[in-house]
């Protein structure tokens, strides 16, 4: 199961609930997508495309990979 979610902080957050979710061709898709792995946060994260197409985009790509995936979309705040 994944979460998937803008964070001000993080960009785009794909946050796994364990690592049994990383399989070698969901952390493939989410690398070609621009997301690298956050080990302080334990999530892959991309700073650009944070919109609801690009959350939408995230979730169903690893929906289609087998996950459950979870999203919501709030826009981030202008800094």
């Amino acid at each position: 199961m994944f979460l998937v979610v803008p964070d001000p902080a993080h960009g785009l957050v794909a946050a796994p609930q364990s690592p049994d979710d990383l399989t070698p061709d969901t952390r493939e898709a989410l690398t070609v997508q621009g997301f690298t792995w956050d080990s302080n946060i334990e999530a892959y994260t991309r700073q650009t495309g944070h919109g609801p197409d690009d959350v939408d985009h995230t979730a169903d790509s690893l929906r289609a990979r087998g996950h459950y995936a979870f999203s919501a979309y709030r826009p981030l705040p202008k800094r």
